[in-house]
């Protein structure tokens, strides 16, 4: 599913609604960009979108959107955008997604297949470890960023280590991964979900979503 949504910077005291384009599945989501162009305060926006078909047709991905009125021009427009780069980054995120859960659905496979695996783990012969899976952390990592898998929220590692006075930094080492700095997060919940860790390696972290308690 595709939406557009403002964001509002914290910063500066700016107002102003940057308008994106959101992909999202019910579980995963991904800003794939700024839509509207820069400067514009965005209000009520729709995306229309029209397939290839036979031919020479090329299938387009067009955002319409509200651009309110400043303090020289009172009055509102309509803005149109053509989305071709952000339509070629979602089928790009969308084939990452399913390589992601092709690759995930292997961890609990060879947990099990292990000599000696502990009997109280999450996995089992019948356990869908992808189901309302959120995120997965594992070996991509960059200075102070533990790259999410699905391309959603990354973990971040911030501040300063004080007791050796070294900048905050993330790597992984021969038994799991290091963080070193002040402190780490890893802001899932900022995006509206409600989380809970099921599956831990020495490696890899995935988060899902816990069971609905309505």
């Amino acid at each position: 599913m595709l939406v557009t949504l403002p964001v509002y910077a914290k910063e500066n005291g700016n107002r102003k609604g940057e308008l994106h384009l959101w992909l999202t599945d019910n579980t995963h989501i991904v800003d794939i960009g700024l839509v509207s162009k820069e400067g514009d305060d965005a209000a009520a926006s729709s995306l229309l979108y029209k397939s290839g078909g036979s031919g020479n047709n090329e299938e387009e991905l067009i955002a319409l959107y509200e651009k309110k009125g400043d303090k020289d021009t009172t009055s509102s427009g309509v803005v149109s955008v053509r989305l071709s780069a952000e339509l070629q980054r979602v089928k790009k995120v969308l084939a990452t997604w399913k390589e992601v859960d092709e690759r995930v659905s292997q961890l609990c496979t060879t947990l099990l297949a292990q000599k000696g695996a502990a009997t109280d783990t999450v996995c089992s012969t019948d356990f869908n470890v992808t189901a309302g899976l959120v995120g997965f952390l594992s070996g991509n990592f960059s200075s102070t960023t533990w790259v999410d898998e699905y391309l959603g929220v990354n973990a971040r590692v911030k501040g300063i280590d004080e007791k050796q006075n070294t900048a905050a930094v993330v790597t992984e080492s021969s038994d799991g991964v290091k963080f070193q700095g002040a402190w780490a997060e890893w802001p899932l919940a900022r995006r509206g979900r409600i989380s809970c860790t099921t599956l831990r390696t020495t490696t890899s972290l995935l988060w899902r979503r816990c069971p609905s308690t309505v």
